[in-house]
């Protein structure tokens, strides 16, 4: 019985062994994972060849995955909103993180520079205002010098007089608040009142959960149909702004002082 079970296996394996694994497929031909929950999508592209390279989500909570295929040399890019696949997307190669063209004397000086200087090209294509990187190499590298020192709050040194530091720097900006939403901007021990959450509630019920959650108001004005609030917890120093509109909370902010937050 023994020796059956092993040959058993032993052609299975081999059988294993010569069914070719299914080949990854471009953007236009994933359009069915389109609606569906993340963690559906995520199975779907393992199973068709796509390995995970990178995620980020910007401040409008949209989130943009890039997954590369290996052996077709593809790159795609998926961006999801509340869970569910939105739109899967082409993307270029150094979105994941490889370079097409270039000599090896050259690929080898550039892997040598990441690894002192840091990641060459670490933004991602949906960074850009018009989701494409540039043509050219100096400007993808004085946008990425931007985007990092935007990214890690450095200040803003554009020396090369360049457009594209510029616009990677704001970029840097939005990518850092995305990734610090769910920082109040307070520190010490003491927690700090959820109140985001509360964007678009109807003013009534908005207000009871402001008082409820440790806010008194000391402030308010309006201007035209527009109501603002000033809203002030001791316990953590938040002073925060609510603008009403239509008979909802149209926007929260933390405004940091006000004459009355004291």
């Amino acid at each position: 019985m023994t020796g059956l079970f092993s040959k058993i296996f032993a052609t299975s394996a081999a059988i294993a062994l010569t069914i070719p694994p299914a080949l990854a497929e471009s953007a236009s031909q994933l359009t069915d994972i389109n609606g569906s929950l993340g963690s559906d999508a995520e199975y779907q592209l393992q199973q068709r060849g796509f390995a995970h390279v990178s995620t980020n989500k910007n401040s409008m909570g949209y989130v943009y995955s890039y997954w590369w295929d290996e052996g077709d040399d593809d790159c795609v890019q998926v961006e999801v909103y509340d869970g569910r696949v939105m739109t899967i997307n082409d993307a270029s190669d150094q979105d994941c993180g490889h370079h097409k063209g270039g000599n090896t004397a050259a690929a080898v000086g550039v892997v040598a520079g990441a690894a002192i200087l840091g990641a060459l090209l670490s933004h991602k294509s949906n960074h850009h205002d018009d989701g494409n990187h540039y043509s050219s190499r100096d400007d993808e590298q004085y946008y990425d010098r931007g985007f990092t020192d935007g990214l890690h709050s450095a200040a803003y040194h554009n020396y090369d007089r360049s457009d594209a530091y510029s616009s990677g720097y704001s970029a840097g900006v939005r990518q850092r608040n995305a990734n610090l939403s769910h920082h109040h901007g307070h520190g010490g021990y003491d927690r700090a009142a959820v109140y985001k959450d509360l964007t678009d509630a109807r003013a009534a019920g908005g207000m009871s959960q402001l008082e409820r959650r440790g806010f008194r108001q000391v402030d308010n004005f309006a201007s035209g149909n527009t109501r603002y609030l000033i809203q002030w917890r001791p316990e953590s120093r938040q002073c925060v702004q609510v603008t009403i509109a239509d008979g909802h909370f149209y926007d929260l902010r933390d405004i940091g002082q006000h004459p009355k937050c004291r």
